[in-house]
């Protein structure tokens, strides 16, 4: 079977405060790096999985994404890459 890379990016929605981002923003002032007018903090995951094929693989990635990586309540997330790895994909 297949297996397939993928990265998943997920980031805070942008009507949620990132205090962390914030935070981040405010040390590269004091470090002297000037002109940083927004700075936000997501993260990214990679997975390897094993499918029949690239819809397959895409599939179980959504729903991982949508119910495991990412809280839907305050965080969107994307697909940044998916790709055959390791074989051949169908």
């Amino acid at each position: 079977m297949p297996r397939f890379s993928a990265r998943v990016q997920v980031s805070l929605r942008p009507s949620v405060l990132d205090p962390a981002g914030e935070a981040t923003r405010a040390a590269a002032a004091r470090l002297g790096v000037d002109g940083v007018t927004r700075l936000r903090i997501g993260k990214s995951i990679e997975v390897e999985l094993e499918a029949v094929d690239q819809d397959a693989a895409r599939a179980q990635l959504e729903l991982l994404s949508d119910r495991l990586l990412a809280n839907p309540v305050i965080e969107n997330w994307c697909l940044e890459q998916l790709e055959a790895s390791g074989g051949t994909a169908a």
